[in-house]
């Protein structure tokens, strides 16, 4: 019997690696990325760790002290914090004071909608004073298309937030920077970032006189709320079919897992928030706690991959920084190229 996790249960090589000619081996720690819960304001349908207003949970704050202690030993370029909606989470802020005060850079991956929640009233000036760097989901400059994806009152949400953030600098000023993140809307690849960057920008500065830094786009992974909806419209065969027939080598070399770490809201370690969402942690004689964090052991692990990383793959390649690779051709369901 195969799963997303292995996909092959004989020992052998997995799906994935199979297309990639064996094993992914990392090559630094270069961003320590942390998640810290998986408490969220929504639902999307899209989210591959299920986070929702119902999950309860959170990282602590003697786990928070250990991430830290890594941190500041490590000395990542980046502390990517993610969740769940991670203004929910109250370590949040005292993760970033240490963080900043240590002379480290940290970024939020934010839903906007969150910062409107009771108690997060002060989280925008909270942002910019600590010049923490932003990445924004909002899945198209559509309000139909985000209502579908995050439900009701998000798309105006998120434009409001925005528009706080554009007047406090983001977006304007070198050292606040906001990124927005595109996902698809359904089982198919994202378009050309560069292409979809322009539509962002002509749009939502046409729309609501809005700006951002870049777009990134992210591929929608086969998994958890994701997975659930292709299973229920029958969907899944096709799209694991999408991802396998639209791999592309060259995205090899610059895939996210080789280049950092993810730190789960319990401290245990994995290669990607992916594989935190399967609960596959590190393996190969890595550390798989933070307590036991080792930075020289992480450096050279072997990745722990499933046929699930082929949507890393797939096209131009798909990351938390999104695109991998020059763009390629948007592949359509049916495994056919298409222009729209």
């Amino acid at each position: 019997m195969t799963d997303d996790v292995t996909g092959d249960m004989t020992g052998g090589l997995n799906e994935f690696e199979r297309l990639a000619g064996g094993p992914i081996q990392a090559l630094c720690v270069d961003i320590l990325q942390v998640n810290l819960g998986l408490v969220c304001n929504q639902s999307c349908t899209h989210c591959h760790v299920e986070a929702g207003p119902t999950r309860t949970e959170l990282m602590d704050e003697p786990t928070m002290h250990q991430v830290l202690g890594a941190a500041r030993t490590l000395r990542p370029r980046l502390v990517d914090i993610t969740g769940g909606a991670p203004e929910l989470c109250p370590v949040l802020r005292p993760l970033i004071d240490g963080l900043v005060d240590a002379g480290l850079t940290a970024q939020v991956r934010t839903n906007l909608t969150a910062l409107f929640e009771p108690g997060q009233e002060h989280m925008f000036e909270f942002y910019r004073a600590r010049a923490v760097r932003l990445v924004a989901s909002l899945p198209c400059y559509l309000e139909q298309n985000v209502r579908a994806m995050r439900g009701d009152r998000a798309y105006e949400l998120s434009v409001a937030a925005l528009k706080r953030l554009n007047a406090l600098g983001y977006g304007h000023e070198d050292a606040l920077t906001i990124d927005l993140v595109y996902n698809p809307g359904g089982a198919f690849l994202p378009p050309g970032q560069s292409l979809l960057e322009a539509d962002y920008r002509r749009e939502l500065a046409a729309r609501h006189g809005i700006s951002f830094n870049r777009l990134l786009t992210i591929a929608n992974m086969p998994l958890g709320r994701f997975g659930a909806g292709l299973c229920r419209t029958g969907q899944t065969a096709a799209y694991r079919a999408l991802l396998r027939e639209s791999f592309n080598p060259a995205t090899l070399d610059t895939l996210m897992c080789r280049r950092q770490i993810n730190v789960g809201w319990d401290g245990a370690l994995y290669d990607c928030d992916f594989n935190m969402a399967l609960k596959l942690r590190v393996n190969h004689n890595a550390p798989g706690h933070i307590c036991a964090f080792d930075a020289d052991l992480l450096r050279g692990r072997l990745v722990m991959t499933g046929p699930h990383c082929l949507a890393c793959t797939a096209g131009s390649g798909s990351s938390c920084n999104g695109a991998l690779a020059p763009e390629a051709p948007l592949v359509g369901p049916a495994g056919q190229p298409t222009t729209s």
